[in-house]
């Protein structure tokens, strides 16, 4: 093994928290990881990692190494590219999380182009609304759809995430259609989320903020589920607009209020801070921030 590939190792052993997780997610036997290791520190004359019997912990030369190893690695891969005058090959693995409605119904066709464009590569898909930590769980990549307050992550945005009220038109019949906020209070709700209430900030065209307390009719934490309940005319659904487009462009769904703002949110590419970027991670990055940007198309409806 050179060099580099003995610094991706030790980057991989630092992000993945011990020598164990490290060798998991590297299809390799612990044992080899290990001594490699071993040589790494003996070649460079200095203890990298801490080991004891129960934890690793870098040493402060292993935290100055990692620090300058992710840009040297970075730089390497750049300079591949700059240097061939077109894309490196983009090969291996991308394990990803993504919330599971936002990658079940927008995720298909871009991982079907992406990888049509680089058959060498491969995908672990984790569909899932838990909150995941990538660097426990070995994940290159994650798309969240909330704002980003830890701080060990680095984050890109990828698109503007815009909500709707709606109900079906049955219900709108049968109910009324509210024509202010005021007239929420009248209303059945379905609450996305198992909190006792929530709230729904609206502005009116004054520029005041409203506050609507929503305690559901139905509750639930998956929103195709609520859109369903929505267009069976149980409610009134608050669901981002990449879930109920299709509703509202079918004339299943209705929107209301319209006069009001509602607030958004922001969907980011999510990745370890100060972590080597593969090309594969970065260009797909770059690829799902063109295809969604400030104006989805699911917002054209």
């Amino acid at each position: 093994m050179g060099q580099l590939e003995d610094m991706a190792m030790f980057v991989r052993i630092v992000e993945a928290g011990s020598i164990t997780k490290a060798a998991e997610q590297l299809n390799i036997a612990k044992s080899a990881v290990s001594r490699r290791l071993k040589e790494l520190e003996t070649r460079l004359g200095s203890q990298l990692i801490s080991r004891t019997t129960r934890q690793s912990n870098l040493t402060q030369a292993g935290e100055q190494y990692y620090q300058k190893v992710n840009h040297i690695l970075s730089e390497v891969d750049a300079l591949n590219e700059e240097t061939s005058g077109t894309p490196t090959r983009i090969e291996g693995t991308l394990k990803m999380t993504a919330p599971l409605s936002f990658g079940l119904m927008h995720l298909n066709d871009v991982i079907d182009e992406y990888t049509n464009q680089h058959p060498e590569l491969n995908f672990e898909l984790d569909f899932s609304d838990r909150h995941t930590d990538l660097i426990e769980e070995g994940f290159e990549l994650a798309i969240r759809i909330r704002e980003l307050q830890d701080s060990s992550y680095q984050a890109k945005r990828l698109a503007l995430i815009r909500y709707a009220l709606c109900a079906s038109p049955e219900y709108l019949e049968k109910m009324g259609t509210p024509k202010t906020f005021n007239d929420l209070t009248e209303h059945e709700f379905l609450q996305y989320g198992m909190s006792k209430s929530s709230t729904i900030e609206m502005i009116d065209e004054q520029g005041k903020k409203h506050q609507v307390a929503v305690n559901g009719k139905i509750k639930a934490n998956n929103g195709d589920f609520l859109r369903e309940m929505a267009v069976k005319g149980h409610g009134i659904a608050f669901l981002p607009t990449f879930i109920t487009y299709k509703a509202l462009t079918s004339g299943e769904l209705v929107p209301i209020l319209q006069q009001y703002q509602l607030p958004t949110l922001n969907a980011y590419a999510v990745y370890p801070k100060n972590r080597f970027l593969s090309q594969r991670c970065r260009y797909l990055i770059n690829f799902i921030a063109e295809r969604f940007g400030d104006n989805p198309y699911w917002d054209k409806f």
